[in-house]
């Protein structure tokens, strides 16, 4: 599933590896924004371990609808064989 997971404060772009494959983007409301797709509940309490790890205030998990903002939705990206 895709979330955008919302954390008080701005981090430096040095800590999307540590975040692995989400986004990180700094927006003007003091926020980071993570976003990015997550196997499973599973994946999603790995990134809210981290969060909690690096003693940082979560703010909101959202899980967005099957493709990220602004992407392509046509028939060949959501084909199970890319066609």
């Amino acid at each position: 599933m895709y979330y955008e997971i919302r954390i008080q404060g701005h981090l430096s772009p040095q800590w999307s590896d540590w975040f692995g494959s989400l986004a990180v983007v700094n927006n003007d409301q003091g926020e980071t924004i993570l976003t990015g797709w997550l196997a499973d509940k599973s994946a999603l309490y790995g990134v809210l371990n981290q969060i909690q790890a690096l003693n940082l205030t979560l703010i909101a998990v959202t899980p967005l609808p099957d493709s990220p903002p602004d992407s392509p939705t046509d028939s060949a990206a959501n084909s199970p064989l890319g066609e």
